[in-house]
């Protein structure tokens, strides 16, 4: 025997465990008393038979409990013992009622050759049974009936119930399983939102600081107002980031879509890219703050990787798409960033394309439109 591990939680094993103990225990402790009361003629028959019931009682108790593996052997013995002596000694036709208890229990320890213990259980039973004829040869056919057929059958039907009661049992296992994994799951999605958040504030500003510096070092000498201006925007622009960073940190943060672009306008004039914005629609609310979010990656990607000359930002009600010149290679590069926000942009409904056609490359968010009548569920 094999001792199945513990798959439930603390919480749903003890629920479980009150349920059976409230709802079964009664019956069984009130069957267990009924048939050593039925069977015993003398106070040495309750001697006898009371360990088979003892036996059965505990080992439900501990089936309740997840922990029968460490008395289904010893219990077993005893119920087994209790029954020959039942049908040799005392006469009790219902003495296996304990080795039926603990035996059907205990098979849902057997991991490894289940029907071979099956078929154990049920001929010991049955050869139990038949040796009372061994005492009572006079009337046959009674001896076959009330000590062979009858514990059997019902070890048998006993047998089945409980297996399929394993099987409801392994249908909760499941489900807690499953709503452990999703509870799980869960926490690597937000895990992984809040890295992508911090990507994009942390990667984005980190490098316009250092475009930022290297302008102020060449200005310094020439310019210093203009190096003095780009040296306290910088200052500007990480004190931003730290603030941005504690909002995230407390879940407060919200890109504001018409603030990106107007940042991503002055970070690339600012590195000397022209840029053109296009408006065809007003934008949803509801997909403004990953439009942004697009916005941001593309802009950081095109500052980092790109060599372009001038951007189109082309904006719709449900849909952003930046085109750069600044190609540098044959085949688009690999944008992890991008990579990561195609799977929140597609887990919102929408959908992320990242391609390169004719010196330029593409990138495009698009979400679909959700108009006010079917917002109603108007049928008109």
């Amino acid at each position: 025997m094999t001792a199945r591990p513990p798959r439930f939680t603390e919480s749903t094993q003890g629920r479980l465990r009150r349920l059976n103990l409230a709802t079964s225990l009664p019956p069984v402790v009130f069957a267990a008393v009924v048939l050593v009361y039925t069977d015993a003629r003398t106070w040495w028959h309750v001697v006898v038979l009371a360990p088979g019931a003892v036996a059965a009682l505990v080992a439900f108790e501990r089936w309740t409990a997840n922990d029968l593996a460490r008395v289904a052997l010893p219990c077993l013995v005893v119920a087994g013992a209790v029954w020959p002596l039942g049908v040799l000694v005392t006469g009790s036709p219902n003495a296996y009622w304990g080795f039926c208890a603990v035996g059907s229990l205990a098979m849902r320890e057997v991991r490894r050759h289940r029907r071979l213990a099956l078929t154990g259980l049920f001929a010991y039973v049955a050869a139990v049974g038949a040796a009372r004829l061994l005492v009572q040869r006079d009337d046959i056919g009674h001896v076959l009936v009330t000590y062979v057929l009858i514990p059997t059958v019902l070890t048998v039907i006993v047998t089945v119930f409980t297996i399929l009661g394993e099987r409801f049992f392994d249908l909760i296992r499941e489900l807690e399983q499953t709503r452990e994994r999703e509870a799980e799951l869960a926490v690597i999605r937000e895990r992984v939102r809040f890295a992508s958040d911090l990507h994009d504030i942390q990667g984005h500003t980190l490098h316009v600081v250092k475009l930022k510096i290297a302008l102020a070092q060449r200005l310094l000498l020439r310019d210093s107002a203009r190096a003095e201006k780009e040296l306290r925007e910088t200052y500007a622009l990480v004190s931003d980031t730290i603030a941005q960073t504690k909002e995230l940190a407390y879940a407060q943060r919200r890109l504001n879509l018409t603030a990106e672009i107007e940042n991503a306008k002055n970070l690339f004039e600012a590195a000397g890219i022209r840029v053109r914005v296009t408006r065809e629609a007003e934008v949803d609310a509801r997909v403004g703050e990953l439009l942004g979010q697009v916005l941001r990656e593309t802009t950081t990607n095109i500052l980092r990787h790109a060599q372009a000359s001038q951007v189109q930002i082309t904006l719709s009600e449900s849909s952003i798409t930046i085109v750069n010149d600044g190609v540098t290679a044959t085949s688009p590069p690999e944008l992890r960033g991008l990579a990561a926000l195609r799977q929140r942009v597609a887990g919102d409904g929408g959908e992320l394309t990242v391609e390169q056609q004719q010196g330029r490359f593409r990138t495009a968010a698009t979400f679909p439109v959700v108009r006010a009548g079917a917002e109603r569920g108007d049928g008109r």
